[in-house]
Order: structure tokens, then C-alpha cells, then sequence
């Protein structure tokens, strides 16, 4: 879906706006901008930018949405999946099927994501038993757990920085 009323500036990273628009423009070029820069084929080296990509792409959700970031054997992005949907609070997350999904993609690694809609990410007890149940259950196949990070609005917390992988 492209939006005709953003057009590219003179310089890289610069755009023109040919015409008013509102803010759910804006927040669906937002959307699209951190999907493109979580692109087949990215290289992410920097965690506090994915941060920043992953929290445009799913703070606003009034519902928890867990995803996965599938990667390559140097961490080049492969796909960026949604695959649950949950509610306010919750979303039932089914280890057998994140395991088909890494699989399907070929993925050497991931990184588990999911949305806090309550605007606080900091992780429960159940997102750190899940973290290690889909670490195991991902480890039987030869696909690596690199991080689980919780994205709300208030920011995002990475179980990996907390010492939780």
C-alpha cells in the first residue's frame, strides 16, 4: 500500500508532503517505515532502533500481539511475523506452531516480540516462562533465541538485557 501523498526530499531520508494529511497517515507511514526497516535482508545491529521499529509497529494495539523477528545465520532479517493475537491482557502462544514457523523460514535465529497494551513493558512472570519454554522448544530444532522484547507504549524491555535468556 503506497501513499501518494508522501514524496522523497532531495535528501536521503527527507520527504515532501504533496498534500494535508492526518495523523492516521502519519501513523500508517510511521508503520511502514519501521516495516521496511525490518526488511528481508536487514542487518540489525542496532537493539535500541529495532526498539524503536518494534514499538511503532505494535504499541498501539489495544490487544497483545506476539510476533516473531526471523533471522538469518548473521542475523540479516528474514520476515517479521505476527502470529497470535490475544486480548487486552493475554494471548495464548503455541510453542509447536512458532517452531513450524522458524522452520518454515529456515531461520537460524529469532526474536520473540509481543505487545504490553497496558503501556508498561515489563515482563510478567508468564512472558518469562514462555520465553523459556519457546527457547527450549526452538533449541531441539538448531534455532537460536536471541531475545523476547516487550513493546508498549511506555518503551520496550529486552528479557536478554535483563538476563532472562
Amino acid at each position: 500500500m503506497k501513499y501518494h501523498k508522501l514524496i522523497a526530499g532531495e535528501t536521503t531520508g527527507t520527504y515532501v508532503m504533496e498534500s494535508p494529511v492526518t495523523e492516521a497517515d502519519i501513523l500508517r507511514m510511521a508503520q511502514q517505515l519501521a516495516m521496511s526497516r525490518l526488511s528481508k535482508g536487514r542487518a540489525l545491529t542496532e537493539p535500541k532502533q529495532v526498539f524503536g521499529h518494534l514499538q511503532t509497529l505494535l504499541q498501539y494495539y489495544e490487544y497483545e500481539v506476539f510476533a516473531l523477528l526471523l533471522l538469518d545465520t548473521k542475523h540479516r532479517v528474514i520476515a517479521f511475523r505476527e502470529l497470535f493475537r490475544g486480548t487486552l491482557d493475554g494471548a495464548s502462544v503455541y510453542p509447536r506452531e512458532v517452531v513450524k514457523i522458524a522452520l518454515e523460514y529456515n531461520a537460524a535465529a529469532v526474536i520473540l516480540v509481543h505487545n504490553h497494551p497496558s503501556g508498561d513493558p515489563e515482563p510478567s512472570q508468564a512472558d518469562r516462562v514462555l520465553t523459556s519454554k519457546l527457547k527450549d522448544a526452538l533449541s531441539l530444532v538448531g534455532v537460536r533465541t536471541l531475545d523476547h522484547i516487550v513493546v508498549a507504549s511506555e518503551g520496550c524491555v529486552s528479557l536478554a538485557e535483563q538476563g532472562s535468556l
